[in-house]
Parts: C-alpha cells; structure tokens; sequence
C-alpha cells in the first residue's frame, strides 16, 4: 500500500481538499480524505507544499504514431493508399518508447487517446491508453474508441492535388462518407437477416470495422476545423443516426447557437503555434472559453505531436486566461475527455476505486508556469 499525504488534493469531480491523503493499494485509490485509515508500515508519499491531482487525458493525439526527432521513418500518421481504410488501427503503429511517452509523463499526462491523422476521408481506429509500459497491449485502457473521419482541407488536399485522385472537392469527402456508412448499414443489415434466418454470416473484412460505428458503440470521431465543415460533420451524422465528437472545431466560435442546439462532444485544439493553413485562420484559446460561456463543456486537446503533448497543462492555462474558467480547465484535460472516450469509469479524477493514476506537482499546473510534476504514479506506481 501507499499513501500520499500532506497535500492539496485536487479531485475534479468534487471539491477540493487543501490538506488530504490517498491511499492506493494493488493499483487503485483505496480511500481518500482529509484523512484515511492507513495500515501501520505502509510506504508513505509526503506531498507537503505539492499539488496532486489526476494524472491528465487528451482526447486526440498522434503520440508514437508520428515520433519524435524522426522523418518518414517514425511517421505512420496516415495511410495514404486509399481515401477510405477503416480496416487501419492507430495500436498497430504506436511505439511506446518513443520520448514523446516520457516527456508527456513528465508534464503529468498520463493517458491519451491515440490513432490515425486526417489524410483519409475513414482513417481507422484510435485507442486509449496509459503512457507508461513497452508494450501497448498492456498499456491499453480501451480499444477501439472511435473510428477517426476526416474533412476540409486534408482528405482534399491529399488525393484531389495529388493526380485528381477522388476526393477532389468536400462535396467529394462528404460523398465518400455517405457512401461507406451506407454500405456499412446495409452490411449490418445483411449480417441480421442472415443470423435471423440461421444462414452463414457474411463477412466484408474493409466494412466489419464500421459495424461498431453504425451500432454506435464507438462514435466517429470527425476532423473539421472550418464551421462549414462542422455542420457537415453533424448532417451526415444525423442523416445516418451514427454518433460523433467533433475534434478540433476552430471555428466553434463562429457557430455557437448550432453546436449548442447538437450537443455532440468538442475537442478544441491544438490552439498554440502559428496559423499554417487557411482553416486555422479563426484559431484562437477564446474558443474553449466561449463554448463554456454558451453552456456547453469542452475537452483541451495537443494533437500532439503537433503540440508537445507535455505541454497540454499550459494550453488549459492560456484557456484560462482567454476566458475559460478554472474549473472547466481542469475539467478539459481530465474527466471530459475521459467521459467523451469511455474511460472514465477508470481516469480522469481523483475518485476511490479509480486506476491510481496521480501526478504531484510543485504548483498549480495550469496557472504556474514554472510548476513542475515532482512525481507522477501510473497504477499506483511512480514513473519519473
């Protein structure tokens, strides 16, 4: 067993206990209070002075995908062979001990959601996993969470620059969707017929892995940056009664009273760095707050390794002081994403009978630049 002691808990889901303990046993948090009942001779973590709080989660990365210090060599964002590849799944390309692991561990970070990039119209699955371990098989918290779509300029830019290859246009891009999803809804179709009349089941390996889309089981999670493209998003799904988080939405701003009235799950971000591309042109940290303000709650994404996914801390704080308030912060970065992908029955607060998943900080990570992670358990066990 052990227990953190002397510290300023910040639990998230409820509030705050200045001076508290956890108690973690066999990976989980056992008991939490001002104070616990600790067995004599238990292992002890003073936290005096320190900060602890739930180790954070971003809902949309590329972390090990797309690895650090390397060219095409550790880059398997995307695979650009067709515009459609539902059968890709972000687990087989993900190296776990690529630094990005280790340095977003030491920014507290210690789940994320990871999966393909936004060159294809259906990219394939994304999972969500711990950031400590070799092997991502034991690392995994969930898989799949999502099928990852994708709209604007990518897909479009990809294949319609590319010798005319479809799609060419967004009217393209909309149209393969529509398309897939209509094949994989008649596949499900033919599947139930099939086992209603004790027939063989058929099997289509390219559209099985949409089957839990159009169940929706998983949601499909929709790249799309302009507002033009976000609308979009929410019509197909809509026409074809699937599920869908909107991820990026840099110009939710723009479109408030619609995503309101929809009230699919937002992914914001990445908002930190240049604006390299026309559709980035709106991005800005007001965004997330501006949501809030309008009634609806946000996740903080990096999109690492676009941003450094360590540093997702600081964009909840720049959030923060673009009008975003503190507690929803904190939220954006801890249970919202955890409850947008599934997991939060397991990550995203500091709750007994929670995966011990804790980082200890020197400071107040979203207000203090200078606060350091002094310590960080994943399972109950430190990491750094």
């Amino acid at each position: 067993m052990l227990l953190i002691k002397n510290g300023y808990l910040k639990p998230v889901t409820s509030p705050d206990i200045p001076c508290g303990q956890i108690l973690i046993d066999e990976g989980k948090i056992v008991a939490m209070g001002e104070t616990v009942d600790a067995p004599e001779g238990c292992e002890v973590y003073d936290a005096a002075g320190c900060m602890v709080t739930p180790g954070f989660v971003d809902g949309h990365t590329h972390l090990g995908i797309h690895e650090e210090a390397m060219r095409w060599e550790g880059n398997d964002t995307n695979e650009m062979s067709n515009p459609v590849t539902p059968t890709i799944r972000g687990i087989d390309g993900i190296n776990p001990m690529d630094e990005g692991f280790t340095n977003a561990l030491a920014g507290g970070v210690t789940t994320a959601c990871i999966g393909p990039g936004s060159a294809n119209v259906v990219g394939g699955t994304f999972v969500a996993m711990k950031l400590h371990g070799k092997c991502v098989d034991d690392m995994v918290i969930k898989d799949p969470i999502a099928m990852k779509v994708a709209f604007g300029e990518n897909p479009k830019g990809c294949y319609g620059q590319a010798g005319h290859k479809e799609p060419v246009t967004r009217m393209g891009v909309a149209a393969l969707l529509r398309k897939t999803l209509a094949n994989a809804k008649k596949y499900a179709a033919d599947i139930e017929l099939a086992e209603k009349e004790g027939k063989p089941r058929p099997f289509d390996f390219q559209l099985e892995p949409m089957l839990p889309v159009i169940r929706k089981e998983i949601p499909l999670k929709a790249h799309a940056h302009k507002a033009y493209d976000i609308l979009t998003v929410l019509r197909i799904a809509k026409e074809y009664d699937v599920d869908v988080t909107l991820d990026h939405v840099t110009e939710g701003h723009l479109i408030v009273d619609e995503l309101k009235r929809a009230g699919k799950p937002m992914l914001v971000g990445p908002s930190l760095g240049s604006k390299t591309k026309i559709e980035i042109a709106e991005k800005s940290f007001k965004t997330p707050g501006v949501l809030y303000n309008a009634g609806m709650e946000v996740c903080i994404i990096t999109d690492a390794p676009v941003i450094p996914l360590h540093y997702l801390p600081l964009c909840a704080g720049l959030a923060i002081r673009e009008g975003l308030p503190e507690d929803a912060a904190w939220r954006a970065v801890t249970i919202n994403p955890a409850k947008v992908t599934g997991i939060a029955d397991r990550v995203g607060s500091l709750e007994v009978g929670k995966d011990a998943d804790i980082a200890v900080f020197s400071g107040n990570p979203l207000k203090e630049i200078q606060a350091r992670a002094k310590q960080v358990f994943v399972n109950g066990q430190p990491v750094l």
